[in-house]
């Protein structure tokens, strides 16, 4: 990171001890301040807006210690002019770490498992742990990206196993990751009508199998063209998906007069003959 951003990498004055304890007391305070009584959010971006509140109060409501007939925010917003304003996360930073997937599309970190695409089964994925995510890469391709704060925990993603299901359809209605599955409101009502049919469960598995290709949006329009029709087969669904990728003919090339010919070619093919005579 300091190379990244071209600074120095000296977090305090040179031999000078004593400031670890202010730093460590200033820690303190902070914790005392803010976290007491100790609270729960429910994302890092809750707590930041709530910290960011408390800190925005404290600083408008107390003086600058060296400037002490100023207060802190009004020292602050002099100085913002000056300030060197934020153009992003371009330092990209993770703790990386090897991994490997089980037969079950299943990866491990942090005392959890996070399910990964089924194409990364038999192959070992790299794990790049940011402070509110992870990130799985496997040769540079996302095959994951969730995090979870628990402990003991597995974290599905069912369109991870959509690909598994070609080969066993039946584990649509009792498999793990698809437990409250909660499906878009067309895709869902589509699944419920196959529900009956002695193929629905391959049936559903070829419409979901579409999403991965045709994207999901598409799915689920087609899915709902279907349902007005009042037809609901994966044949009609897939049909639909079809004709919608096909853009159709092509509009007609309108030539140019000055590209026109002025003589039409003539198909006789006693001309052949006679120049072959000659």
């Amino acid at each position: 990171m300091c190379s990244h951003h071209l600074i120095e990498p000296v977090a305090c004055t040179p031999a000078a001890g004593w400031e670890k304890g202010q730093v460590e007391n200033q820690v303190g305070l902070v914790r005392e301040r803010f976290f007491t009584p100790r609270l729960r959010f429910r994302s890092y971006d809750e707590l930041n807006g709530w910290l960011l509140d408390k800190c925005l109060a404290w600083a408008k409501a107390h003086a600058h210690p060296e400037r002490p007939e100023r207060t802190i925010w009004e020292v602050f917003e002099e100085e913002r002019p000056k300030l060197i304003s934020y153009r992003g996360r371009f330092f990209d930073g993770f703790h990386a770490l090897p991994a490997s997937v089980s037969k079950t599309c299943l990866v491990r970190f942090d005392n959890n498992r996070y399910s990964v695409s089924a194409s990364a089964v038999g192959h070992p994925v790299d794990i790049h742990a940011y402070a509110d995510r992870i990130v799985i890469r496997q040769d540079g391709r996302i095959v994951a990206e969730r995090r979870s704060f628990g402990r003991g925990e597995t974290i599905y993603d069912p369109w991870h196993y959509v690909p598994v299901l070609a080969r066993k359809p039946g584990a649509l209605r009792n498999g793990a990751p698809f437990k409250d599955w909660v499906l878009p409101a067309a895709l869902d009502r589509v699944r419920r009508k196959l529900a009956g049919s002695d193929d629905g469960d391959r049936q559903m598995v070829k419409i979901l199998a579409a999403a991965l290709s045709d994207g999901l949006p598409a799915v689920e329009a087609a899915c709902a063209q279907a349902l007005a029709e009042n037809v609901h087969s994966a044949h009609v669904v897939l049909n639909i998906l079809a004709r919608r990728r096909d853009p159709g003919p092509a509009a007609p090339i309108h030539t140019p007069a000055a590209l026109r010919l002025r003589h039409a070619p003539v198909a006789d093919c006693a001309r052949y003959d006679s120049l072959r005579s000659a």
